[in-house]
């Protein structure tokens, strides 16, 4: 499955759905990419001029942009401007979605507010992401990803705990929120498919965060325990961790009595298994650190391969610690498409993640690069669709509205 470099019709259960989007970064942007994915006609609204941020973001290169505007189009339009409010109207008027991430109270200001939009549209489906939500006391407050990873409770528990909190090395929290916008925005679709009538979808950052935060809350709340930071491992499921190997390190999850079991037999050690001290589940959880060095010291005569070898073969669960050079190269992540080329004339063998989740009946499809230029669909959106004449669009063109 390679993506081409015009849209060869769009795949996926959402075809039929016309989505706009007017956030920005990421949680908004990745949120109409998951749609997209899916079949979703996108049309992006960016600001005339520079567009949206992720155009120019990478760590290496700008090429973040290539993913996340996926099977988009690009309509520039100045939503600070009554004339762009006013088309931005007409072009949600079209829509089943709308999605947004600015900072509450902004769509307001521009005259979009949900409840005017859906007052002409009582169909919409509204997706609105923020940082602490639409309502309540700190609504209002400016909110990143990082900062709702700290509230919702994950930065305070990733790290050494001997150590000042760390970071995942990616957006997370706003990974989170867009995955359960787009969420929403299906759950919202199947009501209106029963009543005809849309919603608006309040995702927070923090909360979307605190989702994933498991018995962190429930714990505290019933016996008073509050988890801290427990480095590469997570107290008292063992063993399970990353173990050093004569040429690199490699991760066991071996903790299960049956698993437990075999590793100890692999190990030569299979009397591990009936030691008091890990014969059980929460035994092995006690004396988890003496467990990890007595792993730790066999793991060590050996390569990562011979290792892999000996755990595949008993069916332990156990992998390679990836990174992008051996995620090209694997002939899983090939089979899968997990990883797909795109012909993209600014960026020759670029690859990246393919569509997902995978559908048996109407799988999704990469279908179009993202818009290499801001307002690259104009004339086919704001001409075509609005009935805007080339003389129209030059004229907004020249008064910054477009």
């Amino acid at each position: 499955m390679t993506a081409a470099a015009e849209p060869a019709g769009r795949a996926g259960p959402l075809t039929d759905l016309k989505v706009v989007e007017m956030g920005q970064l990421i949680a908004g942007p990745f949120c109409g990419q998951l749609l997209g994915d899916m079949g979703a006609e996108v049309i992006k609204i960016e600001p005339p001029g520079a567009g949206d941020p992720m155009r120019v973001w990478g760590q290496a290169a700008p090429v973040w942009w290539e993913v996340i505007a996926r099977n988009k189009k690009s309509v520039s339009l100045n939503l600070r401007d009554p004339e762009g409010q006013a088309l931005a109207r007409r072009l949600i008027g079209q829509a089943d979605v709308l999605i947004e991430n600015f900072k509450p109270g902004t769509l307001e200001s521009w005259g979009l507010a949900p409840g005017s939009l859906r007052a002409d549209h009582p169909g919409l489906i509204v997706a609105r992401m923020s940082g602490y939500g639409q309502s309540g006391p700190y609504s209002d407050r400016a909110g990143f990803g990082g900062i709702a990873e700290a509230m919702g409770g994950w930065r305070r528990l990733v790290g050494d705990p001997d150590r000042p909190p760390s970071r995942m090395g990616v957006s997370i929290g706003d990974s989170l929120t867009a995955s359960y916008g787009a969420m929403g925005v299906l759950a919202a679709l199947h009501h209106r498919a029963r009543t005809g009538e849309g919603q608006v979808i309040d995702a927070a950052l923090y909360e979307s965060v605190l989702q994933v935060m498991e018995s962190l809350i429930t714990e505290y709340t019933a016996v008073g325990f509050s988890r801290q930071r427990s480095g590469p491992i997570l107290p008292g499921i063992a063993p399970s961790n990353v173990y050093p190997c004569a040429d690199g390190e490699y991760m066991i999850g071996a903790n299960g009595d049956g698993l437990f079991r075999r590793l100890a037999k692999v190990m030569g050690a299979p009397e591990l298994a009936d030691d008091p001290r890990y014969a059980t589940h929460e035994a092995r959880g006690r004396h988890q650190g003496e467990l990890d060095a007595l792993i730790a010291d066999w793991t060590r005569t050996l390569t990562v391969a011979e290792l892999e070898a000996l755990m595949l073969a008993e069916a332990i669960p156990a992998g390679r610690l990836y990174g992008p050079a051996d995620m090209v190269e694997d002939p899983h992540f090939k089979a899968r498409e997990a990883l797909i080329p795109v012909d993209n004339p600014r960026w020759p063998g670029l690859m990246m993640q393919g569509v997902f989740p995978k559908f048996s009946a109407t799988p999704g499809a990469v279908h179009g690069l993202a818009p290499q230029s801001v307002g690259q669909h104009n004339a086919e959106i704001l001409g075509e669709r609005l009935g805007l004449s080339a003389e129209a669009l030059e004229a907004l063109r020249s008064r910054g509205v477009i």
